[in-house]
């Protein structure tokens, strides 16, 4: 890697040049440094990935211990390396985490972490500059792909300050053994939800299901076809600049045998968003209310790139459009693991896709040919 120079004398700062910058070593930033690899780019001389986690593993390293590997829906195998004989009761953080790590060995990525990205700028001659907490990087390209985890959503209701009781997100969601003899509400209609519901609700005293719209079971595989159908119109909004919705909330929720027995126990019997929060529970305005100790929101998340906001890349919709992978206002930007491609498989398909993209636009410099 060379330097170029002392931008800041009285800081002593070094910025160090490189061809790209991937921010994020989950499903999509791994591939993406995969297929850099593949087509010439070093790790350190063309190419640096950073990562804010203590360790690999991505988001998948901070998920909780009662969701085992054999109750995750869809992994998608990293390129060029399967993932076999996992046990599936293992905790999948323990699982996937172990995979990542000696995906990043086997193909050499020199991940650097920990390594927290404060803000991406335009820098002089065209580059980009990426101010870290392990000092500047000044690049050709980025390829950000730093996911969702880090921004998880609380909506805010009437009351919500007043509530006496535990509120927690998804994020930090400690196992079920956690509401032993608890009143549990439960917000959010993804899968988290559902899932958090079904390992709760043996242990708790009461659990309540709450929604704003009416969740959609869906009967039947999830082929192909409608998968493509999904991600295109996840695609869609973010081609014209609208916040990415997640894939599940185009699919539905896929019934299995344990969804089948949690519908017919009642513990998916599900009510319509409360108008306020209470000191002792929630109320409708229809004079209904609930008693409880605990909400657990299991609201989701939202894409996590404030890292970018000097850049101003918002559209008035108040998302950032794509073409593909990369920022339709500013071809220099690809977001990889981000709306359509935010699931594994998308992310290894984006993480191609980009680093495509990327040799076009720099080709004819010094950028290693394709192998």
């Amino acid at each position: 890697m060379n330097d170029i120079g002392v931008r800041d004398a009285s800081a002593a700062a070094t910025v160090r040049d490189v061809d790209v910058v991937v921010i994020g070593a989950g499903q999509a930033g791994l591939s993406a440094a995969y297929h850099l690899r593949r087509v010439g780019y070093e790790p350190d001389r063309d190419f640096v990935v950073l990562d804010h986690a203590p360790r690999p593993g991505g988001a998948w390293q901070f998920r909780w211990p009662s969701l085992t590997y054999g109750k995750v829906h869809g992994m998608h195998a990293l390129p060029g390396m399967e993932l076999t004989g996992a046990d599936p009761a293992r905790p999948s953080s323990e699982v996937v985490g172990e995979y990542f790590e000696e995906y990043e060995r086997r193909f050499d990525l020199h991940v650097r972490r920990p390594v927290d990205v404060r803000a991406v700028r335009e820098g002089e001659a065209g580059r980009l500059l990426v101010e870290t907490s392990a000092g500047t990087w000044s690049t050709r390209v980025l390829i950000s792909a730093t996911g969702t985890w880090d921004r998880p959503f609380w909506p805010r209701y009437p009351g919500q300050d007043t509530f006496r009781g535990r509120q927690l997100h998804t994020a930090i969601y400690p196992g079920p053994e956690a509401f032993a003899g608890q009143r549990v509400i439960v917000v959010g209609g993804g899968a988290s939800g559902t899932q958090h519901l079904m390992e709760i609700a043996p242990h708790a005293a009461s659990t309540t299901w709450v929604t704003r719209s009416e969740p959609v079971f869906r009967e039947g595989p999830f082929n192909e076809d409608w998968g493509r159908a999904a991600v295109a119109m996840v695609e869609e909004r973010v081609r014209e600049g609208l916040p990415p919705r997640s894939v599940v909330s185009v699919t539905g929720l896929p019934v299995n045998d344990a969804i089948r027995r949690a519908r017919a126990e009642g513990v998916l019997d599900r009510l319509p968003m409360f108008d306020r929060i209470t000191p002792t529970g929630v109320e409708w305005d229809d004079g209904r209310r609930v008693d409880a100790d605990v909400i657990l929101w299991a609201t989701g998340f939202r894409p996590a790139v404030d890292h970018l906001a000097p850049l101003r890349l918002r559209e008035p919709g108040g998302g950032i459009r794509l073409e593909g992978t990369r920022v339709a206002a500013d071809p220099r930007i690809h977001l990889v693991g981000y709306g359509p491609s935010a699931s594994t498989i998308g992310a290894n398909r984006a993480g191609r896709a980009a680093v495509r993209d990327i040799q076009r636009l720099l080709a004819g410099t010094s950028v290693p040919s394709p192998a």
